[in-house]
């Protein structure tokens, strides 16, 4: 293989998705009118997909059938001008897909994910052969449709190759692989329910379990809600995990880190501006300036939590499948653009929130111009929710 510019390392599943939307509500054992699509997915084709259309292409290794799904695949990825090497190909192999169902408000209800094959076939031998790419990467990012095997053999890869690893949940049942991998790992992405589930796996133990939403509690205030969120934070801090994302939807997202302020402004240091978007990273640092969150005091002890609420934005919502995919991708494009990581979790919603508004998993455009001035919202509407020695 020739050699390449150094860009973000991705691997995972690539799937077709078949997408049912009921069009009047659904009655138990029956069928319910709706439509039905089909489009590309994957958690970490959604998220590499994402990068692109911000500016960074990424090197993406997965695995695909030769079959009419894998061809679709495929071809859209050559057609984007990305490269190929790292997606094994073999007549022996099915293309993941997955089906999905959504409720009239384009939430989903259901689904059923067939992604053996990423397991199969994206083993620890076939990652290691491209160990020349994740050299230089500023990021690795894995999803847990991994085996077991394969997370841990890229996480070690990548810690010792001085490469910062983000681990994307993907699912409930999935993130509980996080814990044979935690210690490797800079980043964590889970929404509130993929964070009870690896704080389970982390602590041995079954003492966290899904808020229970009840009328007093939809309306509660974003304090309240980290308040019994925090317990499972700190397990994950404490295992080792450098910074948690905790992704809550319409509530937006909790920026968590065990080291302090100070932490979020040494993400990724040392590292040179990748082969990111710079028309992207001028037009947020206009809109977001660097200093607006550094906090004043900083406490003795390096065992600190501290935690910025991003709030999200309004929005017509189209579909919800793809908008946790763009968040991470949005925060990763920005990331190799050079921002910081309060900047790119603010342009990881408002690409969110452009994925939400639309009907596939990845907005077919992204205006750079509305994603900065949505990015700009979001930095100047974020506050630090918590900062506070955990000792």
């Amino acid at each position: 293989m020739e050699k390449l510019k150094a860009m973000p390392v991705i691997i995972g599943g690539m799937v077709f998705d078949i997408h049912a939307t009921t069009s009047i509500p659904s009655t138990f054992k029956t069928t319910t009118p709706g439509k039905i699509e089909f489009m590309l997915g994957g958690v970490a084709r959604n998220i590499a997909e994402c990068l692109l259309k911000l500016g960074t292409k990424s090197f993406l290794i997965s695995a695909l059938g030769c079959d009419l799904a894998g061809d679709l695949l495929l071809e859209q990825w050559k057609s984007a001008g990305l490269l190929t090497e790292g997606i094994q190909r073999g007549l022996d192999i099915t293309t993941a897909s997955v089906c999905n169902m959504f409720d009239v408000n384009g939430d989903l209800t259901a689904g059923v994910a067939s992604v053996e094959t990423i397991e199969r076939y994206v083993t620890p031998k076939w990652i290691q052969q491209f160990k020349t790419i994740v050299y230089p990467a500023p990021l690795m990012l894995v999803d847990a449709n991994l085996s077991p095997e394969a997370l841990e053999a890229s996480c070690k890869l990548a810690t010792n190759l001085d490469v910062p690893v983000w681990f994307e949940p993907v699912s409930v049942a999935k993130s509980k692989r996080v814990s044979t991998v935690a210690k490797y790992i800079t980043f964590a992405s889970p929404n509130e329910h993929e964070l009870f589930s690896m704080a389970n796996s982390l602590s041995h133990e079954n003492r966290f379990s899904p808020i229970r939403r009840d009328q007093d509690k939809m309306n509660a205030s974003i304090e309240s809600l980290f308040k019994e969120l925090k317990p499972a934070i700190i397990v994950l801090l404490e295992k080792g995990i450098k910074f948690v994302l905790v992704t809550l939807g319409p509530d937006g997202a909790l920026l968590c880190s065990g080291i302090g302020p100070s932490g979020l402004k040494m993400c990724l240091a040392g590292t040179q501006v990748f082969d990111g978007n710079r028309e992207l990273f001028d037009m947020v640092s206009v809109r977001c300036p660097t200093n607006q969150y550094l906090c004043p005091k900083p406490y003795k002890t390096s065992s600190q939590l501290f935690v910025m609420h991003f709030p999200a934005l309004p929005a017509t919502v189209g579909r919800v499948s793809g908008a946790g995919d763009c968040l991470v991708g949005g925060i990763l494009a920005s990331l190799c653009s050079g921002l910081n990581v309060m900047q790119s979790v603010a342009v990881g919603v408002a690409a969110a929130k452009a994925a939400i508004e639309v009907e596939t998993n990845v907005p077919y455009k992204y205006d750079l111009s509305a994603v900065a001035d949505d990015t700009g919202r979001v930095y100047n509407a974020a506050r630090v929710l918590f900062h506070k020695s955990m000792l």
